[in-house]
């Protein structure tokens, strides 16, 4: 097989005002105000080779927001850390790790989250004071707000099939920051409860951002948040479709796929895609499609895995180690485009 060269494993899109900044000035790390980090589930884990060039090296001490959702809350934690480099290794570490049994209960999916945090957090962790940490929970409200069940959450599904403001009667968006967030607010039907972020609600807020639906148990009453039930937050922001143009700056985005998804529930429905002006000021870095085929089965780690490999952990972790060393590749392909930016390779977003 003809190896890719290095460029080649990435696809870059970028909005008009963007693309009109990588034509004038090229990227540097002084440019970008805001990483966002999708929820995905082991999608993520491909991202952190480049996370961890993007956070130990190139970004340096510039000031940037890192938002993120679920397992990219659990990125943008690690992120945040003074020693980025250990901590996203951690997560690796940690997420690899999981085991479940065939029908595992929420308590024991909810046990290797909190672990998988644990991990992530360390002992006493340290913070660059630089990066501005936002991690983005579900709330639920209406029919969901005190109970849940399967028939309640298919309820939620339905109601997103017709409009995705009618998903705004079961679910709220609760904001947890280290910092000021409000111009962060996407000014929607699903709000934005701005919270706090500090050392007595982090884990909570983690646990909470990275707790799916039915497979986990909630996370409940997080401290200095309103009272209720907490859930994913890609439930809401699958890809953060965020009001990004707001900012005077760019926004830098490693994400796993090449388009932007509003909700989780909105995965199967390719008219929902985030387009427009909201997204004029973002750079989207994506493993291409060809690259994608070097990588065992063809995919990324995906959540199916675990059912696909079953009881043989050892066959899946390796599945999982070997992509994610391949995803070496993406990381050098960014720093390639950076140090010679090529417009010709830059798509519209």
């Amino acid at each position: 097989m003809t190896r890719l060269s290095r460029i080649d494993a990435i696809t870059i899109r970028a909005g008009a005002r963007a693309r009109a900044h990588l034509a004038r000035e090229g990227l540097q790390a002084g440019d970008i105000a805001a990483i966002p980090a999708a929820a995905g589930g082991p999608k993520g884990l491909a991202l952190i080779p480049l996370d961890k060039l993007l956070f130990g090296q190139w970004l340096g001490q510039s000031r940037v927001v890192l938002a993120g959702a679920s397992i990219g809350a659990w990125r943008m934690a690690a992120a945040a850390q003074t020693d980025s480099v250990a901590a996203l290794d951690r997560l690796a570490e940690a997420y690899l790790a999981q085991r479940y049994p065939a029908r595992p209960s929420a308590r024991q999916v909810s046990d290797q989250c909190q672990q998988i945090v644990r991990q992530v957090l360390g002992a006493s962790p340290e913070w660059q004071p630089t990066r501005q940490l936002t991690v983005v929970t579900t709330r639920t409200r209406g029919l969901l707000a005190q109970r849940y069940s399967k028939a309640r959450f298919g309820a939620a599904a339905l109601a997103n099939l017709g409009s995705r403001v009618r998903l705004g009667h079961f679910f709220e968006r609760v904001i947890f920051s280290s910092d000021d967030a409000s111009h962060l607010d996407p000014r929607d039907r699903f709000g934005a409860v701005q919270v706090p972020l500090h050392a007595a609600n982090l884990s909570e807020a983690l646990l909470a951002s990275g707790t799916i639906p039915l497979l986990a148990e909630p996370v409940r009453d997080i401290d200095a948040a309103p009272r209720g039930l907490y859930w994913d937050g890609g439930m809401v922001d699958y890809h953060l479709a965020w009001p990004w143009n707001r900012l005077e700056q760019l926004v830098l985005y490693p994400h796993f796929v090449d388009h932007i998804v509003p909700g989780w529930l909105d995965k199967s429905l390719p008219w929902r895609r985030a387009s427009g002006a909201a997204l004029d000021n973002v750079i989207l870095i994506a493993p291409s499609p060809a690259f994608l085929r070097t990588l065992p089965l063809g995919k990324l780690p995906d959540r199916r895995d675990f059912y696909r490999f079953g009881a043989d952990h050892d066959a899946r972790v390796a599945s999982w180690r070997r992509a994610l060393s391949e995803c070496e590749r993406l990381a050098e392909a960014f720093l390639e485009f950076c140090q010679r930016p090529d417009l010709a390779r830059v798509r519209p977003l």
